[in-house]
C-alpha cells in the first residue's frame, strides 16, 4: 500500500492541529492585546508554534513506525508514502525553523519553543513507551504552553492572565485518557502501557472525568484573575460561552464518573467534550472583538 509523497507530507504534518496550537497562541495574543498586533507578528506567532507541532508529529511517526504498521497502516511511513530519511529530514527542518525564527520574537519565546521541542522528542522517543499516563500529562503540558507563548511572543513577558488560561489544557489530558480507553485493543497489540491497560477502563474513565471537572471549574479564571489582582483582565463578555463550555465539561465528567464505563458511553462523552471545545476559541474571539469595539 502506498500513496503520493505530497499526500504523505500533508498527512505527516497534521495541519488541522495548527488551529489548536498556533491558533490558540494567536487568539491568546489577540485577546490580551484586544487585537493590537502587527500583521507580520500575527503570522509569526501562528507559524512558529504550528511548525513545532508538525515537527513533533513527524518525529513521533518516525519512532512509531513499527507500531503504526500494525494499528495505523495508513500513516505515511507504513503506507510507503515517505521514507524514514524523508520524515526525519522534515521533522529536523521544522524544529530548526521554529527554533530559529522564534528567537527573533525574544528570548522567552525561544525558551518556550526550545522546551517544547525537548519535551516532544522525549515524548516520542521514551515517555509514551514507559508510561501512557505520563504521556497524557505531557501532552497537556505542551498544549498549555500555547497560551503562554501567545503572550510571550508579544515581548511583554508572561503574566497571570496567560497563566490563568493554562488549566484549560487539563481537558486535553482527560480527552487523551478517554481515547486510550477507546483504543485499548490496538494499544495492547503493540504493548503501549496506557492508563486503561494498567488500572482498567472504569478507573481510567474516572480519572479522565477529574481532568474535565478541573477544566470546567477553572476555565472562567481569566476573567476573575484581573479582578482579584486589580489588573486589566478579560472582560465579562468572555464568560457566557466559557460558562456554557464549563457546564458541558462538568456534566460530562459527572456522567463519566457515575454511569457505566461502556465503550458507547465513553465515546458519547468524549465527543461532547471534543465538539464543545469550539466554545473556547469563540470566547477568545468575542473577547478580542469587544476589546476592539470598546
Amino acid at each position: 500500500m502506498s500513496t503520493s509523497p505530497v499526500k504523505g507530507i500533508f498527512a505527516l504534518l497534521r495541519m488541522p492541529y495548527w488551529l489548536m496550537t498556533g491558533g490558540l497562541s494567536l487568539l491568546t495574543a489577540f485577546a490580551i492585546t484586544k487585537g493590537m498586533i502587527e500583521p507580520l507578528q500575527m503570522l509569526l506567532i501562528f507559524l512558529y508554534m504550528s511548525f513545532i507541532t508538525s515537527a513533533g508529529f513527524a518525529i513521533n511517526d518516525f519512532f512509531d513506525r513499527e507500531s503504526d504498521a500494525v494499528i495505523k497502516p495508513k500513516r505515511p511511513i507504513p503506507a510507503g508514502a515517505l521514507t524514514l530519511k524523508q520524515v526525519l529530514a522534515i521533522s529536523t527542518i521544522l524544529f530548526t525553523a521554529g527554533l530559529t525564527i522564534s528567537y527573533f520574537l525574544g528570548w522567552l519565546s525561544f525558551a518556550i519553543i526550545a522546551i517544547d521541542s525537548i519535551l516532544l522528542l522525549s515524548y516520542s522517543y521514551l515517555i509514551k513507551r514507559k508510561s501512557g499516563f505520563a504521556a497524557n500529562i505531557l501532552v497537556g503540558i505542551l498544549t498549555g504552553t500555547a497560551f503562554m507563548y501567545g503572550q510571550a511572543a508579544l515581548g511583554n513577558g508572561i503574566t497571570l492572565l496567560s497563566i490563568s488560561l493554562y488549566p484549560i489544557a487539563f481537558g486535553t489530558i482527560g480527552g487523551n485518557i478517554l481515547r486510550d480507553i477507546l483504543s485499548l485493543e490496538g494499544d495492547a497489540k503493540v504493548g503501549y502501557p496506557t492508563l486503561p491497560q494498567k488500572i482498567g477502563s472504569i478507573s481510567a474513565a474516572k480519572i479522565g472525568a477529574l481532568f474535565f471537572m478541573l477544566t470546567g471549574l477553572l476555565a472562567p479564571l481569566p476573567y476573575f484573575i484581573g479582578k482579584l489582582q486589580g489588573q486589566i483582565g478579560f472582560t465579562i463578555y468572555y464568560l457566557p460561552l466559557i460558562l456554557v463550555w464549563s457546564i458541558l465539561l462538568i456534566y460530562s465528567s459527572i456522567r463519566l464518573a457515575t454511569s457505566a464505563s461502556t465503550t458507547q458511553n465513553i465515546r458519547k462523552y468524549e465527543r461532547i467534550v471534543t465538539m464543545s471545545m469550539i466554545l473556547l476559541p469563540l470566547a477568545l474571539i468575542v473577547e478580542t472583538i469587544v476589546g476592539i469595539l470598546l
